[in-house]
């Protein structure tokens, strides 16, 4: 990003930021292969200590199927395949390069953790932890698991707001990421539990690319939708300090009448979750494409 970050009252400066911090996403991934590269000669330690340090964290090389020690959960989201997961809108703020600012150009996009903007600042939203995890599977292929497709995910903040758009956040870039789908499929975020606006069910945007070099190439999309979140742990989180606004404004739109998930009550992309305010929250999704 090219322009100085605002730094709210009371922050320090941000720290200044890395020198390959503007050099885009296809840096990242060409640093993110060399090193996968470089651990084949260097050894499965050395290899994971250099994964850590990869935009995105610790992965491996995609394959094909579901892993031999694929949990119940990618085993239970595979023998339920068969409805793909409904198309929607992008929304107003994308931050995808089809209405304004496009992220996905930002080197330091490719991270598990969401939850602080990279580049050029490092502030960092607050809020309920929330662990958001995603499985692709490949309907036309007998629901396979989607190894190697990429998810690029984002949110409001507690309070509704989206970063790059609203006002004050036009300089920070926090909530968006993308991550690699492994060998099972599943993409995992870690983010803080978004907050609720008028017109709008709580919930969280994703974009689901055939492979992470497709994440900057127009047209590349296999699927836009979003993940409803439940309402027993919506009202449970607006009812904690922090989220006052989201608590006024949670009543006043329903499932059914929300103009994204109304249709069929968001049946398709109702998160199953768990958790609780003091530790957190987790949110799992089947998304068949």
């Amino acid at each position: 990003m090219t322009t100085a970050p605002r730094i709210p009252d009371g922050q320090q400066p941000p720290h200044e930021p890395h020198p390959n911090h503007d050099r885009g996403l296809e840096f990242d991934l060409s640093t993110l292969m060399s090193r996968r590269s470089l651990g084949m000669f260097l050894g499965a330690g050395t290899a994971a200590a250099l994964a850590a340090c990869t935009p995105g964290g610790p992965s491996s090389a995609p394959s094909a199927t579901a892993s031999a020690s694929a949990s119940p959960t990618v085993t239970r989201a595979i023998a339920e395949c068969g409805v793909e997961i409904p198309q929607e809108t992008a929304g107003p703020y994308p931050g995808d390069g089809s209405n304004g600012p496009n992220v996905l150009e930002a080197s330091g996009v490719v991270r598990q953790d969401i939850t602080s903007s990279f580049g050029t600042s490092t502030t960092k939203a607050d809020g309920v932890p929330l662990t958001v995890t995603l499985t692709l599977l490949d309907n036309a292929n007998g629901c396979v698991p989607l190894a190697g497709a990429a998810v690029y995910a984002w949110h409001c903040d507690k309070e509704g707001r989206y970063s790059l758009y609203d006002s004050g956040l036009e300089n920070e870039n926090f909530l968006r990421g993308v991550q690699e789908a492994d060998a099972n499929g599943q993409v995992t975020f870690k983010t803080i539990y978004p907050g609720a606006y008028n017109g709008r069910w709580p919930h969280i945007h994703f974009e689901v690319f055939e492979s992470m070099n497709n994440a900057t190439a127009a047209g590349q999309v296999l699927t836009v939708s979003q993940i409803a979140l439940t309402d027993a742990a919506c009202r449970e989180v607006y009812a904690s300090a922090g989220y006052e606004t989201s608590a006024r404004n949670f009543p006043n739109t329903t499932l059914r009448s929300d103009n994204v998930f109304g249709e069929d009550g968001g049946i398709y992309q109702l998160a199953a979750m768990s958790g609780a305010v003091s530790g957190g929250y987790t949110a799992g999704l089947n998304v068949t494409v």
